[in-house]
């Protein structure tokens, strides 16, 4: 276990409001991760990725960083022009 996970995990036992948000907070980080990284992957910069949505690239900021209030038409939007395909599942 890193030093990381070894720090989670003491201050989730001592503290439960941390407990309480930390894993939907990290889920919500993640995510907005995968969308950076899909989109570095698809070799293409902020702008890029702005200018084939028409927007700002501010937007694109925003969704990667804050992934948790995103529609999921913008979300369709933004997988299309990666070349990707957005896929939800219930598990």
């Amino acid at each position: 276990m890193s030093d990381l996970q070894k720090y989670i995990s003491k201050r989730k036992q001592a503290d439960a409001g941390f407990a309480e948000n930390y894993d939907e907070g990290y889920a919500v980080f993640k995510f907005g991760a995968l969308l950076k990284e899909a989109r570095i992957d698809a070799g293409l910069t902020q702008d890029d990725l702005a200018h084939k949505l028409n927007t700002q690239k501010s937007a694109i900021s925003r969704i990667e960083n804050h992934s948790d209030d995103v529609k999921l038409s913008t979300l369709e939007r933004f997988a299309s022009a990666l070349g990707k395909k957005l896929e939800i599942r219930l598990v």
